[in-house]
């Protein structure tokens, strides 16, 4: 199947200049019960009050692989030990308030156990990160229901296409 590839622009906030890249690992992430992982962020920030769904992953360290990032993402935010199934594709999107663009590599990985978290303070205390067990229809609510803030809106349109094509493949392999 084709991947991905998609570029969204920021059109929640003014666009007044861009001075940094960000290469970012995500992965929708699912068991072998057919239920998928995201991570819940409630934050209060510059971006607003909000209580969002999101794909777990974040940032690629110097010298790491994006495979390798996403599996250490995963075990940092889900406790998940997983594995790598297939990259689903590329979203290149904005955030204008924070002068941002952002290089999203999506992967979809196969949760393998589950233990401990490892949070960091600013997961913990700013954007009190928990996870969300959800069908597909689930957490496509979710993300609608997450439409009514800006950055929700900015999260759903880059996620749901990439959670769609991920159960695109998903009933490509059932049948």
């Amino acid at each position: 199947m084709k991947e991905l590839e998609l570029s969204l622009n920021d059109n929640e906030w003014a666009l007044d200049y861009i001075d940094h890249d960000r290469i970012i690992a995500r992965a929708i992430v699912f068991d072998d019960d057919g239920m998928l992982y995201f991570v819940r962020a409630e934050r209060d920030d510059e971006f607003g009050k909000a209580a969002l769904i999101e794909t777990s992953g974040g940032g690629v360290e110097e010298g790491e692989s994006l495979e390798t990032a996403i599996l250490r993402e995963l075990r940092e935010e889900l406790g998940a030990q997983a594995e790598v199934v297939c990259r689903l594709g590329v979203v290149s999107d904005y955030y204008n308030l924070i002068h941002r663009h952002n290089i999203n590599n999506y992967f979809l990985c196969r949760a393998v156990s589950f233990g401990e978290r490892m949070l960091t303070a600013e997961e913990t205390n700013d954007f009190h990160l928990s996870i969300l067990r959800l069908t597909f229809d689930e957490a496509e609510a979710e993300y609608e229901r997450c439409r009514c803030s800006k950055v929700g809106r900015l999260i759903a349109e880059r996620e749901v296409p990439v959670l769609k094509l991920a159960r695109k493949i998903s009933e490509n392999e059932s049948t």
